[in-house]
């Protein structure tokens, strides 16, 4: 099985901690050269430097915020016009805010709608053309397991992810023939930040501990456990893969067989 990344480049937003900090660390142990890009240069500064290097990658960080989608594509754009091609692109924001959706502001869902699908929109425009190319590309969203089954809750982000999700698969037609795939990945009950925090405000809803919250989350999931970011980091890494390039407009989850639907 072909699952070498050796001389391609990765972009991997949302990577100064959690499940893109996994995945960047996950592409580079294949051999890509990894750029991170967050809001927090201290932060990806420190996962640039912990990144795999046996294989003499080149890795580096972008600083910018999705919630500003003119200008991540700005300073991507600027890294491209340096002869560089990006090979693999995943997309990927940090959640937003629980909460019932008719109490959701108009405002909180254009600053959702923009960070989760304009930024990713404007960044497969901006890569597209080196991916084809080159006649070899990745484009992974990662998004939620709430575009198969919305979590009560979580109102934008299910309105949302559904949107990137099916944008994906809009997407997954149109370049298909160009060696280019286009997937979702939807993390499960994975041992993240943002978990931490919807556990805990599960937890000070019900009057418990955000522990008894894990225990009975854990109790759903066929696997009897949360997921490792490192988990998650795999399955996206093989999808980036010269191994998984018949792989086109899918939704995998990576959940530990929680989710009842197929």
């Amino acid at each position: 099985m072909n699952l070498s990344l050796t001389g391609k480049n990765a972009l991997v937003c949302g990577a100064s901690q959690g499940l893109g900090a996994a995945v960047a660390h996950e592409l580079a142990l294949l051999g890509a050269s990894v750029i991170v890009l967050a809001r927090n240069e201290e932060k990806l500064k420190t996962i640039v430097a912990t990144l795999d290097t046996t294989q003499h990658q080149q890795h580096g960080y972008i600083v910018a915020d999705t919630t500003d989608p003119e200008g991540v594509q700005e300073k991507v754009n600027a890294y491209l016009e340096k002869g560089n091609t990006i090979h693999i692109l995943v997309n990927n924001s940090g959640g937003p805010a629980s909460g019932p959706l008719i109490e959701t502001s108009v405002d909180d869902l254009r600053t959702a709608f923009n960070a989760h699908l304009v930024t990713s929109h404007l960044l497969a425009q901006a890569v597209i053309t080196g991916m084809r190319n080159a006649q070899y590309g990745r484009i992974i969203n990662i998004v939620s397991t709430s575009i198969k089954e919305p979590i009560r809750g979580l109102g934008i982000s299910n309105t949302i992810r559904a949107a990137v999700a099916n944008w994906a698969k809009t997407l997954a037609t149109e370049v298909g023939n160009n060696g280019i795939t286009v997937n979702n990945v939807l993390p499960g009950f994975t041992k993240t930040d943002r978990l931490g925090y919807l556990f805990g405000k599960q937890a000070e809803a019900a009057n418990t501990s955000i522990e008894e919250i894990e225990k009975r989350s854990a109790a759903l999931i066929p696997a009897g456990r949360l997921g490792e970011p490192s988990e998650f980091g795999a399955a996206v890494a093989f999808l980036c893969s010269p191994a998984a390039a018949y792989i086109n407009g899918i939704n995998l989850p990576v959940d530990g067989g929680r989710l009842q639907g197929l």
